[in-house]
């Protein structure tokens, strides 16, 4: 998406939400859903056309966790660190997944723009703890063993 089809995203968007005084979170969102994040020239574009201050904007869209300032990876693996995955060694996964990505905190995409790790509460499969998912797909009782083969089945594809 170029400057001038965020613009005319963010015109649309302050038009159907005139009744509103605040449409800055529904602008974001779409912004992201088309583009896949939230670039400084969007932000930018966002504070000029709404009248907000820049601070205001980049204040929203660091604030809550749904917005992405980088791109994501074509994966985005999710890594539960709830209770009974803790428990379980996710801490041990997780290290492992760093480092066989290359990422280093607060950095979350691999340098090849496959993966994204995303630290969630809890993925609801506590059963099969340690847990992680992978797009869509959950994956229990994990090892370091497990995860290295996911990993390669992942860049192979």
């Amino acid at each position: 998406m170029d400057t001038y089809e965020t613009e005319v995203l963010i015109d649309e968007m302050l038009e159907s939400h005139n009744s509103e005084s605040n449409p800055l979170i529904p602008i974001l969102q779409k912004i992201q859903k088309s583009k896949g994040y939230l670039s400084m020239e969007a932000l930018r574009l966002v504070s000029e056309k709404t009248g907000m201050s820049p601070s205001r904007v980049y204040g929203v869209a660091t604030f809550y966790h749904q917005f992405r300032l980088k791109p994501e990876g074509k994966h985005r693996i999710s890594i539960c660190k709830g209770t009974a995955c803790h428990v379980s060694g996710v801490e041990d996964i997780y290290e492992s997944l760093l480092k066989v990505l290359e990422i280093t905190p607060p950095e979350d995409t691999s340098k090849d723009g496959l993966f994204t790790i995303q630290e969630v509460r809890c993925l609801g499969a506590c059963s099969l703890a340690p847990v992680i998912k992978i797009d869509d797909i959950v994956f229990g009782k994990m090892n370091t063993q497990k995860l290295q083969t996911l990993l390669k089945r992942y860049k192979e594809e």
